[in-house]
């Protein structure tokens, strides 16, 4: 399916203002980062949660360079030149994420030392410069630095006889200049070490300058690498520092796995993963204050382009500021939330007879994700239950329902794992885990070649009576406790058989030989999906030639296929309103006259991370709604297993389109609207009008 390219050229405003009917996928997550950074500036925000949330723009900030420009520098080493949707070579593209991102950074800087780091100043947390500090300050932090910091130093030299020291991915380092009597100038390298706090905290009653009071609510810390500069020459004995400054490198992190030649994908993702650290660079992000000579020494052995140097205000590495959201200051900090268990769930409640009485929808993280947990812990007791079978993505760390499968194990259930190890940034904690699974006597499988098991499915094999029934659990998230606390995402507990009977033979194929080109009531990606999808935007496109109703409301994380955005550029033109809410990258352009005018996108950003993906379709009132782990991605749409399952029950359908998606929709308090020039404008309620906040957590628990 493609868009009537007849409509594009025809349409004045797209042919003037816009040159392309795609926004650039670089760009736009962009965008999206300016808008997680938006929270951060917001004063309606408590101080240490607009803290967290530059944070986390640090962190984002990494990653994309770790896995999207390290993907647009290998192009460029390629010899690539393929032009992206929106017309932009590869060179082209590096160009504009450096243009887009300089005014960025110049402003998350002033933001933290014009604005935060004076707030928390004002709420007792000092972050100290080690310049700023006091006689006993100094005196304290020099015995911390003999006894903490020095026995784990290790400075590296760098000159004729040595060669220039391995720089590891996002490490944080001194560049050091030496003067040495006999040889002149020398240059060494020192790397912060990960092992200790980034930022050290004082005594408490070390905070308050002298004369002045301190209290229970008083926190100061001293950075890490300040502490280290200021006692380099404990380090180099015998000669003259002249300069230190601090330094960062980013690699390339993503993983390139020859599956097809790999005899063990374990032993290979392990091997992967330890190689990730030894990328080609590609960034350097120096403090501002580096002089040129110093940053050219970096350039020229660090091997990469003057275009690749970021110069910025102090402190390097801001996702580290996580850590001061961990300080117990409740007064700072949003008001947390505490799930509730739904309602059919509740009361001690056998949950196989709850799920047998009618399906069960969580909704988290307003929901718990204890009854997942559950789910599988009463399968592991059950004396009924035969089989336990379960897809593992991103489990985290310590992960209740891995112990709960192998608990299963231990009672002798029959138990199947399939833990996909090629989860990015993940893989360390998938490997342990698949290795206890193993260990206990779990049947585990490591996904299939050239694709990523990204599908959330449970399924219990219970006998009752004379036959077997089959009881499923499908998600939008991960099985991860953690992040279902933070995540928006949606479950479903299920005996229906047609949907369990497609998760069995989803789960066959994943474990086996076979492969189905259909199924009974599951959208299967690669399988299925995208032909399903768009034959359902064709159906409401003639529902819409009909009788003038059709209406499409998608939300997901991120819509970059071109053929799924040419389905709806399509059903735009034949008057279909389309509803997008799109939390991270969109490539679609909204509001063109003759193309896109009735498409509507925005996105939600707040305390809780969007995260569930939902499709509904309208039918003219029979409408089909379908929840999943796919976004509109061309990897997720042809190189992943997902899954997309549907809500059959009415009152379950009716509180996801009406409660869950209209509040989206009416949000005015988190929505950010996309406009046609690829802006974004953050919407407010009106003087006098309903406030509609779509992560208040009342607004979203179902009635059961």
């Amino acid at each position: 399916m493609t868009v009537d390219q007849s409509n594009v050229e025809d349409a004045a405003v797209l042919s003037a203002s816009y040159k392309a009917p795609y926004f650039n996928r670089e760009l736009s997550w962009l965008e999206f980062n300016r808008r997680v950074i938006g929270e951060a500036f917001d004063p309606r925000n408590p101080l240490l949660e607009r803290v967290k949330f530059l944070a986390i723009w640090a962190s984002n900030l990494d990653e994309f360079f770790m896995i999207r420009v390290s993907g647009i520098k290998q192009q460029i080493s390629a010899g690539v030149q393929k032009q992206s949707p929106d017309g932009l070579t590869p060179t082209e593209q590096l160009a504009a994420v450096r243009r887009t991102l300089l005014p960025s950074l110049e402003a998350e800087r002033n933001l933290l030392h014009d604005e935060l780091l004076p707030a928390l100043r004002e709420h007792g947390i000092q972050l100290y410069n080690y310049r700023d500090l006091n006689r006993q300050q100094r005196e304290w932090v020099r015995d911390y630095f003999q006894r903490h910091v020095f026995p784990v130093l290790t400075p590296l030299a760098f000159d004729s006889s040595r060669p220039f020291p391995f720089i590891s991915n996002l490490s944080l380092n001194l560049a050091v200049v030496i003067q040495d009597h006999e040889k002149g100038e020398l240059f060494a390298r020192v790397k912060v070490p990960e092992v200790l706090p980034r930022m050290i905290p004082l005594p408490m009653n070390l905070c308050a300058a002298p004369g002045e009071l301190t209290s229970g609510r008083q926190s100061c810390f001293v950075w890490l690498e300040e502490v280290i500069a200021a006692h380099l020459a404990t380090l180099f004995p015998g000669v003259t520092i002249v300069e230190s400054h601090p330094f960062r490198v980013t690699r390339n992190a993503d993983m390139e796995i020859e599956e097809d030649e790999a005899d063990d994908l374990l032993e290979t993702i392990e091997q992967g993963v330890r190689q990730r650290r030894f990328g080609e660079v590609v960034r350097l992000t120096v403090d501002r204050s580096m002089p040129d000579r110093i940053a050219g020494l970096l350039l020229t052995n660090l091997k990469i382009d003057p275009t690749d140097l970021y110069k910025v205000r102090g402190p390097l590495g801001l996702a580290d500021l996580m850590a001061l959201t961990r300080l117990d200051r409740p007064d700072l900090k949003d008001k947390p939330h505490v799930p509730v268990s739904p309602v059919a769930l509740r009361g001690g409640v056998d949950i196989f007879e709850a799920i047998r009485a009618g399906d069960v929808l969580l909704h988290h993280p307003y929901h718990s994700f204890s009854p997942v947990t559950d789910f599988i812990n009463a399968a592991a007791e059950d004396p009924q239950v035969l089989a336990i079978k379960q897809t593992l993505y991103r489990v985290g760390s310590n992960s209740p329902i891995v112990h709960a499968l192998m608990h299963a194990r231990e009672l002798g259930k029959q138990v199947t794992a399939v833990v996909e190890l090629k989860a990015r940034f993940d893989e360390e904690n998938n490997i342990i885990w698949a290795k206890a699974l193993e260990r206990a006597g779990v049947h585990v499988v490591y996904g299939l070649v050239g694709v990523k098991v990204h599908a959330k499915l449970a399924l219990v094999v219970r006998q009752e009576q004379e036959s077997l029934r089959c009881y499923a659990h499908l998600g939008t998230g991960n099985y991860n406790a953690g992040t279902a606390r933070a995540y928006t995402d949606l479950g479903l507990f299920t005996c229906n058989e047609d949907i369990t009977a497609d998760v069995i033979e989803l789960f066959n194929s994943l474990t086996a030989y076979g492969r189905r080109d259909s199924y009974r009531t599951l959208l299967v990606a690669p399988v299925t999906m995208r032909r399903s999808l768009l034959e359902l935007i064709l159906r409401e496109i003639a529902r819409q030639g009909a009788a003038g109703d059709g209406h499409l409301i998608f939300k997901m994380n991120a819509l970059v296929d071109l053929e799924l955005i040419d389905a709806l550029y399509r059903a735009s033109q034949a008057g279909v309103r389309v509803d997008l809410i799109v939390r991270g990258m969109c490539g679609l352009r909204p509001g063109v006259p003759g193309l896109s005018e009735h498409i509507y996108v925005r996105s939600i950003v707040g305390p809780f991370l969007e995260h569930h993906r939902i499709y509904y379709f309208h039918n003219g009132g029979h409408a089909d709604l379908y929840l999943g782990s796919a976004d509109l991605m061309e990897r997720n749409l042809d190189r992943r297993v997902e899954e997309l399952y549907p809500l059959h029950d009415p009152a379950l359908l009716r509180y996801v389109r009406e409660t869950l998606l209209g509040t989206y929709l009416a949000d005015n308090v988190r929505a950010h609207v996309l406009r046609p020039d690829g802006s974004y404008e953050r919407l407010a309620p009106e003087p006098n009008s309903e406030i509609i906040d779509s992560q208040r957590p009342a607004r979203m628990i179902p009635d059961r």
